[in-house]
């Protein structure tokens, strides 16, 4: 019988350790940050003010028609990515619009200057569940198509989960027989096989939930709605052990919700790129071995990072005052140093307890180059090789018609002038 990737915890008391005391818990909660660690915050830059703010049920969109127009001709609509609570669209419209060279007109600024019209879809709630936002989506799509002028057609995607949600809801347009007037969809690094946070720092998120100052809790972001049915791997408490791919009903009830809507939208050309690397070159974390090791009289934590598949591997463990957990993982794979879009989560957690960690080891791969790519494997077994040269591979082996990847393993959603100019390329031709 085939082994199944799961998560096993080993719970004991510690020798010669005792509770502690208020003083030594109060230096404890004090140290600990209160940054959002698994998510990517665009910073709070404001880039242009939209020319018109469409109010949405479940959120807005923030309209920039094409230079010299003023009016809806040519829509682009990008969908927000995943992070806690509300859009921030002049955020999202400067981070994309971030130059990639000094002097340069940033993406939308050149999109705009092609005549496209620049529509950003946010919502109130980016960490509720994906089929919510996706009707948000969906009012701007037909909102977009009421006021256009002339019979330009659509282009629709986004970022990360805006990528996904907006694969939903053109899939559910077109299962609904609803003409959503779309040519083009395009994903900027999403995950359409899973995102991955490693099951280790979920684990520290979910131990130290009840210490950390920060609110919305790091443990709340993981087990919000969004989060669970992204996260190909993902763990409901510190001391869970058990299946780790189906550990969440919510993601296997979105699997099956898409696949009933056709999993893909199929009138547009599907395109994506991805901030990761498509040669089979990732980064260079050792698995299995430690990230960062943290101990205090009171607390402790070590990380792993994620070791290749094997069984009961371990992961690392952490405790506080009389209690000592152990993490150990089987069949899991090596997903922390696969090429793909990375997130410096093992740096933001060890930053927090004040851990030292090596540069190189801060980030691993957020969103797997071989889900951005959506690769047709299983996205609950993934039997796939995280490693594989994707060009190689060849596009047929992917649900999307063209991809792009970038020349290293960048942060995932970064403005890279590598995917920037082979996004515009392919809209303008």
């Amino acid at each position: 019988m085939a082994l199944v990737p799961r998560i096993d915890v080993s719970t004991s008391l510690r020798e010669a350790a005792a509770e502690p005391t208020p003083e030594e818990l109060a230096d404890l909660v004090a140290s600990l940050a209160s940054d959002v660690l698994f998510a990517t915050p665009l910073g709070s830059a404001a880039g242009r003010a939209p020319d018109v703010v469409w109010r949405l049920d479940g959120g807005e969109a923030a309209v920039y028609y094409a230079d010299g127009r003023r009016d809806l001709r040519k829509p682009f609509l990008f969908a927000d990515g995943f992070d806690y609570g509300p859009s921030d669209l002049p955020a999202l419209f400067a981070h994309f619009n971030t130059p990639c060279e000094d002097g340069e007109p940033g993406f939308f600024d050149r999109l705009l200057a092609a005549g496209f019209d620049v529509v950003l879809i946010g919502f109130q709630e980016r960490h509720t569940y994906l089929q919510h936002n996706a009707e948000v989506a969906i009012q701007a799509i037909l909102r977009a198509v009421a006021e256009r002028e002339g019979d330009e057609p659509l282009t629709v995607g986004g970022v990360s989960m805006g990528g996904i949600v907006t694969r939903y809801a053109l899939a559910k347009l077109e299962h609904d027989r609803v003409d959503h007037q779309t040519a083009t969809y395009l994903s900027y690094d999403s995950p359409h096989n899973g995102a991955w946070i490693p099951l280790i720092l979920q684990q520290l998120a979910y131990f130290f939930e009840n210490l950390s100052p920060a609110e919305p809790s790091q443990a709340a972001l993981i087990r919000s709605p969004a989060a669970r049915q992204l996260l190909w791997a993902w763990v409901p408490d510190s001391g869970y052990s058990g299946a780790v791919a189906t550990a969440s009903e919510l993601r296997k009830e979105f699997l099956a919700d898409l696949a009933r809507i056709g999993d893909y939208p199929q009138l547009p050309r599907k395109l994506g790129v991805s901030n990761g690397r498509g040669d089979g070159v990732g980064r260079p974390l050792p698995a299995g071995e430690i990230a960062f090791d943290w101990q205090t009289l009171i607390a402790g934590a070590t990380a792993r990072f994620q070791p290749v598949r094997g069984t009961e591997q371990r992961i690392g463990g952490m405790h506080f005052g009389l209690t000592l957990r152990r993490s150990a993982t089987t069949e899991v794979p090596a997903l922390d140093g696969v090429p793909g879009g990375t997130l410096d989560s093992f740096g933001k957690v060890a930053d927090t307890l004040k851990a030292k960690i090596d540069e190189e080891h801060r980030s691993s791969a957020f969103v797997p180059a071989v889900s951005a790519a959506a690769l047709t494997f299983d996205p609950v077994k993934w039997n796939v090789d995280p490693n594989i040269d994707i060009g190689v591979l060849g596009i047929e082996h992917s649900h999307l018609d063209d991809i792009a990847f970038d020349t290293e393993n960048n942060p995932h959603g970064a403005v890279s002038p590598v995917l920037v100019d082979w996004i515009l390329d392919h809209l303008t031709r």
